[in-house]
């Protein structure tokens, strides 16, 4: 996208105020999908921005900054979701902090219904290991549903080399179940390209990924890698679970 549209994005994100009908949004998804597919990650948040105006938001993890810092340049301001789920290494919440201090972002730290306390009280303690599914989806899964309310679209980190189960995943895709657009404009970046992004822009990066967990989630379900083993085999080792149920 040119400058010019570029500028356009900033601009409909100060003036954007009401959402598509699903209708519209699915509409948008089966005209844009396949235009966009190669298309460039910042010609992806670029088009969204455009598109969605401050109905737009990208979601982070805190593993590392790469999409925030990207969607930064190309829209300042941009919201960043954060969900805390009471539950992440102090090292994530750090990355969380030092992203908003430093990037042009405005970060949006989201919590779930309860507190960790309370749905222990509810539940039972340690929800994360006698019934891991549902700690996600009230941890997770649900904040994000509610807070996606306030958006048309989202955008993603995830990446088609991370896992088999996401080598499908679409640069602009349907998400029939909270009913959004979602985008992942980095979805065809190798491992390789998200390594010469952070050395080249010196993007922030969670300090665990340095001390063997190249994915990291809640501290109770996340454990060291291996050197060559499967980056993702430290979620939920030991289960047959391998995602929060976000990307379902």
């Amino acid at each position: 996208m040119s400058t010019a549209t570029t500028r356009a994005a900033r601009d409909n994100r100060a003036t954007s105020t009401e959402g598509r009908s699903p209708e519209e949004l699915r509409d948008l998804v089966s005209h844009w999908g396949a235009e966009l597919e190669l298309a460039p990650a910042e010609t992806i948040i670029e088009w969204a921005a455009a598109t969605f105006g401050d109905r737009f938001a990208i979601t982070s993890s805190m593993g590392d900054a790469v999409l925030a810092h990207l969607a930064s340049r190309v829209v300042p301001g941009v919201d960043v979701v954060f969900l805390d789920t009471g539950y992440h290494f102090i090292e994530t919440i750090g990355t969380r902090d030092a992203v908003e201090a430093t990037l042009d972002v405005t970060m949006r730290t989201v919590l779930p219904e309860q507190s960790v306390a309370e749905q222990d009280a509810t539940h039972g303690p340690e929800l994360f290991r006698t019934d891991p599914d549902l700690c996600c989806a009230l941890r997770k899964v649900e904040p994000l549903r509610r807070t996606l309310a306030s958006y048309d679209a989202w955008a993603t980190g995830l990446r088609r080399a991370e896992t088999h189960d996401r080598v499908i995943a679409p640069v602009i895709g349907w998400d029939a179940r909270k009913q959004k657009v979602k985008v992942s404009p980095l979805a065809r970046w190798s491992d390789d390209q998200v390594g010469a992004y952070v050395a080249e822009h010196g993007v922030l990066v969670n300090p665990l990924v340095h001390d063997g967990y190249p994915s990291i989630g809640c501290w109770p379900c996340t454990r060291r890698v291996a050197p060559g083993d499967d980056a993702r085999s430290g979620r939920w080792a030991g289960t047959t679970k391998t995602e929060c149920g976000i990307h379902a």
